[in-house]
C-alpha cells in the first residue's frame, strides 16, 4: 500500500507491473507538451538529414548521373575508390592527416583558452571570447592568409624571411606541394576557436562553485586536480558537443583549401574527401560515386565520434 501511495507522488518511480513499452507510453504522456514542442525540429531534422543519408547510402550502389535512371552496380563504386582510385587515397591520406593534428589540437586550444579566459574579470572576459571566437566568422580570413602566403616578395611571410637572410629568393608557398599541407593544417588551427570554444566558455561558467569547497575538504590541494576530479567530470555534454563538432569540422575540410591552394590544387597535395565528393558529385555528375565517398566519410566520422566518446567517459576515474 505504501509503495503505491509513493508511485502516486512520484511518477519517476516505475511499478513492478508495468512493461518497457507501458513505461514509454507513460513518460511520454506525461511530457507530451514537450514532445508537441520538438515535432517541427524532429521533421526537418527527419527529412533533411536523416531521409538524405538513407538515400545516399542507396545511391552508392548505382551508377547515376541525372540524365539516365539510377542502375544497379552493388559494390563497384566502393572497389573502384579503393582499389583504382589513386586521387581519393590521396585526399583520404590527406583528410586523416589534417584531422589527426588539427582535431586534438583545435580542441585543447579551445578548452585551454577558454578555461583561461573564464579567470579573467566579466567585462575583460568578454572582450578575450569575442576576440578569440572573431576568426572562426571573419568573412575575410583567407584573404588575409593570401597575403601572408602570397608567392612574391611582397607576401608578408616571404617579406619577413627576405628581410632577415633567411631564404634568398621567395617560396610559391601555395604551389609548392611541400608547404601545402602545412599551411591549411596552420589556417585550420587559426580557425578552430569557433563553436566549440563558447560551449566550453558556457560549460566552464555553469560549473557549479561550491563544489570546489566540497573537493578542498575531501582532499584536492591543486588547480589540475580540480580540472580532472570537478571541472571536466561537470563539463561532460560541453566536452561531447565540442569533440562532435571538431571532429567534422576536421574530417570536412574543404573550403579552405579551395581557397587557399586552388581546386585541384597542385599534385592534390591538398585535396581533402569532401573536395573529392565536390569534384564527382558537382563537376562529373556521377552522384552514385560521389554518394559512395560520402558513405566513407560518414562512417570514418561516426567510427572517430565513438573512440571520443568512450574516452570521454573516463574523465574523473
Amino acid at each position: 500500500m505504501e509503495q503505491k501511495d509513493v508511485a502516486v507522488k512520484n511518477p519517476q518511480v516505475k511499478p513492478k507491473d508495468r512493461t518497457r513499452w507501458q513505461q514509454f507510453l507513460h513518460d511520454v504522456k506525461q511530457s507530451r507538451h514537450l514532445y508537441v514542442l520538438m515535432i517541427p525540429y524532429a521533421l526537418l531534422f527527419l527529412l533533411f538529414t536523416v531521409v538524405p543519408v538513407f538515400m545516399s547510402l542507396g545511391i552508392s550502389f548505382t551508377y547515376y548521373n541525372l540524365l539516365q535512371k539510377p542502375t544497379f552496380i552493388g559494390f563497384d563504386n566502393y572497389l573502384k575508390l579503393f582499389l583504382e582510385d589513386d586521387v581519393f587515397i590521396i585526399s583520404l591520406k590527406n583528410t586523416l592527416i589534417l584531422a589527426i593534428v588539427t582535431g586534438p589540437v583545435s580542441y585543447i586550444l579551445a578548452f585551454v583558452f577558454a578555461w583561461l579566459i573564464n579567470e579573467l574579470p566579466k567585462h575583460l572576459k568578454s572582450i578575450m571570447t569575442l576576440i578569440f571566437y572573431a576568426p572562426s566568422i571573419s568573412g575575410n580570413a583567407f584573404l588575409m592568409w593570401l597575403i601572408i602566403f602570397s608567392g612574391d616578395a611582397h607576401g608578408y611571410l616571404n617579406g619577413f624571411l627576405l628581410k632577415y637572410g633567411m631564404i634568398d629568393s621567395p617560396i610559391i608557398w601555395l604551389k609548392t606541394e611541400q608547404y601545402v599541407l602545412p599551411v591549411l593544417i596552420i589556417v585550420q588551427l587559426w580557425l578552430s576557436l569557433g563553436v566549440s570554444f563558447l560551449a566550453f566558455i558556457a560549460g566552464l561558467k555553469n560549473v557549479d562553485k561550491t563544489l570546489y569547497e566540497a573537493g578542498a575538504i575531501d582532499g584536492i590541494q591543486n588547480r589540475w586536480q580540480e580540472l580532472w576530479y570537478i571541472t571536466l567530470p561537470q563539463m561532460k555534454p560541453q566536452l561531447l558537443f565540442g569533440a562532435v563538432m571538431q571532429i567534422t569540422s576536421s574530417l570536412a575540410i574543404a573550403e579552405i583549401s579551395i581557397s587557399l591552394v586552388g581546386f585541384p590544387s597542385v599534385n592534390y597535395a591538398g585535396h581533402t574527401i569532401v573536395t573529392h565528393l565536390m569534384d564527382f558529385g558537382t563537376i562529373q555528375f556521377d552522384l552514385g560515386y560521389a554518394s559512395a565517398i560520402a558513405t566513407v566519410l560518414f562512417l570514418i566520422m561516426i567510427g572517430a565520434n565513438l573512440l571520443v566518446r568512450k574516452g570521454l567517459r573516463r574523465i574523473g576515474d
